[in-house]
């Protein structure tokens, strides 16, 4: 019998013992195991779905939807609290639910009025059981009747500047004549208002001053609503009086300055100086220049107080990693008829310094290794927030399968320096414009030394790049990235190889040649939700993701214009070695669909296209798109699938040749919380690589309409995540189930599994997408 049958049937019994495991001991007498919790409802305007978060009791969680697995652990361990086993078993599982009819009533009461609250106010559920043997099912039948509608909207408003200010912005009221009487739209109405008055100075008003007054027509369920709006008072013994108007009148920021009220006495012994307009206060010195305050400042003295200029202004200063924390707080002062507020701004510094230090094990196809890195950051280089950073690491392998070589160790050594900028860098800008644009700016300087038995490697890199974002999206434009890659060592083993793949594969002599690579580029991404675990996410959510860069036009057009035609007929060169051009787009999305608090659907579509041209004939190897491994098709491993149906061979250089310029992913993944900070995955993966170009070896890897989709690779399998909060530690085990790279005996192995040859075992950091 073969492994993976025998994997089958062990956890078929597993699960056939379990679910044998009895849980009536723990249900008491006269009492039933909650089995089923069902929401219906008579009007397709109010969703079963939208009712869940009024449920008081739910049943036992189920593994994927299909099992209650954690209910029959629990139900595997006996009463005997003082054996480690049972307690053992109490943490891994789930306990019964026990029917409460209490409670039951309770969240029959709680859908009543939230119906009732979207302003079907004759709305009623009833509440019906089921009950068999020891379980009970529960069902809530929502009937929503007529709704009740605003026939006019008229406002209450005594203080006529509040009342001109409304007016102006009525065409966004969420309150329209013909719409439903909902409560929620009532209130987001209030916060929407209070949200405008507080841009426009109104530092007092919360929402509490606006209150609504229902006048039901007689025999008819169309309603007047009238919005009234209470003068101020800050206490109830208070007399009315007219909201005020604050204007910012000083505007000072505390540097580590540290006390409870804020007074002239609690400043003795502390510096000052002012500049733009702004005090500033300090002790021992000063560790941000004036400026970058201003740039990063939005409260202006003698402007209108608005609470979307604090808002900024905490969003700015948190940009500077220099800044530990930030608060504002406000002092009022009234005089005569006008009211006014000091700004005080206490900012918190961070270490300026740190060091780190990291070890890693590393495994490429199946070569375990061992690296070590040590980090320096300064996060105040120029007393800007310029945070620096030098990073040194070191990595061993011992590579195996080689043959004829001196050695069989595999050294790197590499340094990687970073500056980056808290505003947006670049000559001649405006301090207006800087602030406005909320980017920060990155140079980085990279060298890489890599040293193996067939050859020596070195890689130098620097790059100038802008980043931006707003509300879950963000930019990345890559103005300049120059890559130089020099190989001063070929064994003469390799060289041999290489001449003897000339021909047959020149995609190969191509990855081991000297190279420029001067490219710019433009990546932008967006999350719906930020959420990055099963957990944190209770709602739908989807994400995008999209590159696109260009390599070697500018290159390509000056050497044009300076030699008229290649040296060697082929490629223009710059300083003696050739210069890659091309243009490479991808596109990622990525849709997760919550079924409940514990499970999830999550869907993934991804798809990658390169094509050189001009000065190349072929892609830098680092550009090349590449399939299999823990964030692609998981039956395969990394670098070891397609272009198209190709097989390959057993050549420890051959992972050159599974590469392609044309890339396809598709991923269906289902995730369900186990226990404890354990969560699952089921998974089906499909995808590929494919070429433009014809390559002699691989004429089955040609990219063509009428058969890529017969090469797409199937896989399934399961993973482990563990969820450690601020990591997620990742297993996958995937199994082939149509591999395009066989005979048509041999295509689907799902068909008759072979556990060697299909299984591939992932380890990785974070979600596969």
């Amino acid at each position: 019998m073969k492994i993976i049958p025998r994997i089958y049937i062990g956890l078929l019994v597993l699960l056939l013992f379990l679910s044998g495991c009895s849980v009536s001991k723990f249900i008491p007498e006269g009492h039933y195991l909650l089995d089923n919790v069902k929401v219906e409802s008579d009007n397709k305007e109010i969703k079963p779905s939208q009712m869940n978060m009024y449920l008081r009791q739910t049943p036992n969680a189920k593994w994927f939807s299909l099992v209650k697995l954690p209910m029959y652990i629990y139900g595997a361990a006996g009463k005997d609290s003082t054996k480690w086993i049972n307690r053992f078993l109490y943490r891994m599982g789930d306990a019964p639910r026990i029917y409460d009819p209490n409670l039951a009533e309770e969240t029959r009461l709680q859908i009543e009025q939230a119906v009732r609250n979207m302003g079907y106010m004759s709305g009623q559920v009833s509440m019906y059981t089921q009950v068999k043997g020891k379980k009970i099912k529960v069902g809530y039948q929502i009937h929503s009747g007529e709704p009740y509608l605003i026939s006019h909207v008229a406002y209450d408003i005594a203080d006529y500047q509040i009342h001109d200010y409304l007016m102006a912005d009525s065409a966004r009221s969420y309150l329209k004549a013909g719409s439903r009487l909902d409560v929620n739209k009532l209130d987001q109405e209030r916060d929407r208002i209070t949200q405008y008055l507080q841009n426009r100075g109104y530092y007092r008003f919360n929402k509490d001053f606006i209150t609504y007054q229902v006048d039901t027509m007689r025999n008819s369920r169309n309603v007047d609503l009238i919005m009234q709006l209470h003068p101020y008072q800050r206490k109830k013994e208070d007399p009315p009086s007219q909201h005020r108007q604050y204007y910012i009148r000083n505007v000072d920021f505390m540097f580590d300055v540290d006390f409870a009220e804020l007074t002239s006495e609690s400043l003795k012994g502390v510096d000052s100086l002012r500049s733009g307009g702004v005090n500033f206060f300090y002790k021992d010195k000063l560790f941000l220049r004036p400026q970058v305050i201003s740039d990063y400042n939005y409260l202006q003295s003698g402007k209108l107080y608005r609470n979307r200029d604090v808002q900024n202004t905490y969003s700015a200063l948190g940009r500077l990693n220099i800044l530990k924390y930030s608060n504002i707080r406000f002092r009022e002062e009234l005089e005569a008829d006008s009211a006014y507020l000091d700004a005080y701004v206490m900012l918190t510094r961070n270490k300026n310094k740190s060091l780190s230090f990291e070890i890693e094990g590393t495994n490429s196809a199946g070569d375990l290794g061992a690296a070590a890195s040590v980090a320096y950051s300064h996060r105040n280089l120029f007393k800007g927030s310029e945070t620096f950073t030098i990073k040194l690491r070191g990595a061993y392998e011992a590579v195996t399968g080689l043959e004829g070589y001196a050695n069989s160790n595999y050294l790197e050594y590499g340094v990687e320096t970073s500056l980056s900028f808290p505003e947006f860098m670049f000559p001649f800008l405006s301090s207006d414009f800087r602030r406005r644009s909320r980017a920060t700016s990155e140079v980085t300087v990279k060298y890489n030394w890599q040293i193996r038995p067939e050859f020596e490697r070195t890689v130098a890199s620097a790059a100038w790049s802008y980043r931006w974002g707003k509300r879950g999206a963000t930019h990345r434009f890559d103005v300049f990235d120059l890559n130089y890659i020099y190989m001063p060592y070929r064994s003469e083993t390799f060289r041999e190889y290489l001449d003897y793949m000339d021909e047959r594969n020149p995609l190969l002599r191509y990855s081991y040649e000297d190279l420029f690579i001067v490219r710019l580029g433009y990546t932008y991404t967006y999350n719906s939700s930020g959420a990055t675990t099963l957990k944190t996410s209770q709602r739908n959510s989807y994400s995008i993701r999209f590159n696109i860069e260009e390599s070697g036009n500018l290159l390509y057009l000056f050497s044009r214009m300076i030699n008229g035609s290649p040296k060697n007929g082929e490629a223009y060169q710059m300083a003696n070695i050739s210069f890659a051009q091309y243009v490479k787009t991808d596109f990622d999305y990525a849709k997760n669909f919550m079924i409940d608090d514990r499970n999830a659907l999550v869907f993934h579509v991804g798809v990658g296209v390169a094509v050189p041209y001009g000065n190349s004939k072929s892609l830098p190897f680092e550009k090349l798109y590449f399939s299999g491994g823990a964030n692609s098709v998981r039956g395969w491993s990394v670098r070891s699938l397609g272009p198209g149906g190709y097989r390959g061979d057993s050549n420890s250089l051959d992972y050159v040749n599974h590469t392609g310029d044309i890339k396809l992913d598709l991923n269906l993944e289902y995730r369900t919380h186990l226990f404890w900070k354990l969560n699952g995955a089921a998974f089906v993966d499909a995808g590929n690589v494919w070429t433009i170009r014809n390559r002699e070896m691989q004429p089955e890897g040609l990219f063509k309409f009428n058969r890529f989709y017969k090469q797409l690779a199937v896989a399934y399998g399961l993973g482990l995540r563990f969820d450690l909060d601020f990591l997620i530690i990742r297993f996958d085990g995937g199994m082939k189930a149509i591999n395009p790279m066989y005979t048509r005996r041999d295509r689907y192995p799902i068909i008759s599994p072979d556990f060697k040859r299909d299984f591939a075992f992932h380890f990785a950091v974070g979600y596969p997408f």
